[in-house]
């Protein structure tokens, strides 16, 4: 059976071994031990187990006969527990707390993601040998973390728009997307000129093992890579040209499918990339409609039957004959479009929302819609239009915002994590007693 989710699972499964986890019970030959005290805290030998059979039977699956030795894949785990367990205390330090409500919804979208109601999920867990609480914490874990990101560092990241100007004007925005993965060796602050070299020539070792066909990519990077993507073999995902570091983009210009950059020394050590695909990237169309809406709101002076009702009356109105947009005009509620006799304009289905969206998408053009009710009140639309939009122009800006955003937010969260690890006391003590 395959895994669930590929990497938004396997990351849970490796990023944190749930609380639960330290309450279940060892085997009676077994004395659990400290695997590592991450300040206050402490991270259990029989954590770093869990996670690591977790992760060994998502990668068997994935990559069958290229498992790293053993001592590799708990380093890895234990470093990304490490970080995990110190973002989560960050956040619950700064009041970030995620509710039983935020939980729920959240596995309700992991559930809805992978087309499975959550009764099927549970199903499913269980069927592959995992425990519904444990994901359920691991979860709790990752949405803390993205909460943390959100606060401390994508919203510190600032655009100006000289910075688009910049970029429109410097290439084109978009052309083929490019799926990379990466491995680093790290390189520690203050590193001394033997250590540099020291790690310059292991990720030439580790190119040269790649190229020569002695171990493939993702299982080199499960076992030699420093990054945070590591247990994920190094996937960084699809990305523009524009989305990549200008160091590389002229090496991954000339590259084909399969191929590795020759090393690049950054802010956390020596890294090479690999281009993993290449694919044109998807029309930016999306269907549009143009319509005229009248509202009648629902009010406290207004009840709903009284609502329904007068709008009932003024499309009988309309059906004798009456111009919408006169009527619109004196009797509809939404100030939005009023005073335009109901002209909504060119919109997506889901701008107006959810009910209005549905009555727009059934009706063919000149149709006049039954009353229907929303959240707000009861409302009449007659539909004018329907085109297909090329939005690609209109969006060459915001990539480019977006682009340029991405690329500082995942800067300065590496400056982040590095700065919390180099300041939280960590004593690892995997493979003593």
């Amino acid at each position: 059976m395959k895994p669930i989710f590929a990497a938004l699972f396997v990351a849970l499964l490796a990023a944190s071994a749930a609380t639960d986890t330290r309450a279940q019970a060892l085997p009676t030959t077994t004395v659990d031990t400290i695997a590592a005290v991450v300040n206050e805290d402490v991270i259990l030998r029989s954590e770093v187990d869990l996670a690591v059979a977790n992760i060994s039977r998502q990668l068997q699956t994935q990559n069958p006969g290229q498992l790293p030795p053993r001592d590799v894949l708990e380093r890895q785990v234990l470093e990304r527990l490490i970080l995990m367990r110190l973002q989560v205390e960050r956040a619950e330090s700064s009041g970030i707390r995620i509710s039983d409500q935020e939980l729920q919804q959240a596995i309700g979208t992991v559930a809805s993601q992978n087309k499975m109601t959550v009764d099927e999920l549970r199903q499913r867990l269980a069927a592959d040998g995992l425990d519904y609480n444990e994901f359920a914490s691991n979860l709790r874990d990752e949405v803390t973390v993205q909460r943390l990101r959100q606060r401390y560092v994508q919203s510190s990241v600032q655009v100006s728009e000289g910075e688009v100007d910049q970029m429109l004007a410097s290439k084109d925005i978009g052309g083929d997307e490019l799926r990379l993965a990466n491995i680093q060796i790290n390189v520690a602050e203050g590193a001394t000129p033997s250590e540099i070299e020291t790690a310059k020539n292991k990720i030439d070792e580790v190119k040269a093992m790649v190229e020569r066909g002695e171990i493939d990519f993702r299982s080199a990077a499960i076992r030699y890579s420093g990054a945070q993507n590591a247990l994920d073999g190094g996937d960084i995902g699809w990305r523009t040209m524009d989305a990549v570091p200008p160091v590389y983009v002229s090496m991954l210009k000339t590259m084909t499918p399969g191929q590795i950059t020759e090393p690049v020394r950054g802010p956390s050590g020596f890294q090479i990339v690999q281009l993993v695909e290449v694919r044109k990237p998807q029309a930016q169309k999306v269907t549009q409609y143009k319509a005229q809406d009248i509202l009648v709101a629902v009010t406290d002076l207004v009840p709903a039957e009284v609502a329904r009702l007068k709008i009932q009356a003024l499309r009988d109105r309309i059906v004798a004959g009456e111009d919408f947009a006169k009527v619109a005009t004196e009797a509809s509620d939404d100030v939005q479009t009023r005073a335009a006799g109901g002209d909504m304009g060119w919109f997506t289905a889901e701008a107006w929302g959810s009910a209005v969206g549905s009555q727009v998408q059934q009706l063919a053009d000149g149709e006049l819609s039954p009353v229907f009710q929303s959240d707000v009140g009861f409302h009449l639309i007659k539909r004018n239009g329907m085109r297909e939009q090329d939005v690609t122009e209109e969006n060459r800006r915001n990539q480019a915002r977006e682009i340029i955003g991405q690329r500082k937010s995942e800067e300065a969260y590496e400056r982040f994590l590095r700065q919390m690890r180099a300041e939280a006391y960590v004593d690892s003590r995997l493979g003593g007693a």
